[in-house]
């Protein structure tokens, strides 16, 4: 699976606002919602909002990857989000997170959700590519940067 399959380059956002966990889950819904991905933003932050209770998707070293399923769509649908700033989500290390990707899997998916998962994670470890998201100056930018890292990865 090549993170092109699951992130298309409307789906990034080159400076999240949000300043906790909560508002960045509010900002990534509506920005779905707003591009007609979803229609049900409040049963998708539900969600969310549910698997965060689990324990943080704020993995460490400043990626966050918050997971929900849908009944609306029927692909494996991804947003990424990049904040200057940082945001304070919990994360397993305690700091702050300034990757976000958000992954969303039809409900009834079982392991491909897992898959886009695994890769995102594998991607994001590259401190090198979380230095270039950083240093980009808008979406189009930080698209090239992880399609270019991920043609990488066999």
């Amino acid at each position: 699976m090549k993170i092109s399959e699951i992130l298309k380059s409307d789906f990034i956002i080159a400076d999240l606002s949000g300043k906790d966990k909560e508002s960045t889950l509010i900002e990534l819904t509506d920005y779905l919602e707003k591009n007609g991905a979803i229609k049900d933003k409040e049963a998708l932050l539900s969600s969310l909002v549910e698997r965060e209770k689990l324990g943080s998707t704020g993995i460490g070293e400043n990626v966050a990857i918050p997971h929900a399923k849908s009944e609306e769509i029927d692909q494996i649908l991804t947003l990424f989000g990049r904040s200057v700033g940082g945001i304070d989500f919990d994360s397993l290390d305690k700091k702050p997170v300034h990757f976000v990707c958000l992954v969303i899997a039809p409900a009834h998916s079982t392991g491909h959700h897992l898959k886009a998962l695994a890769r995102i994670s594998r991607l994001l470890k590259s401190q090198e590519l979380r230095e270039n998201i950083m240093k980009a100056q808008d979406k189009n930018e930080i698209y090239s940067i992880l399609l270019n890292e991920d043609s990488s990865f066999i």
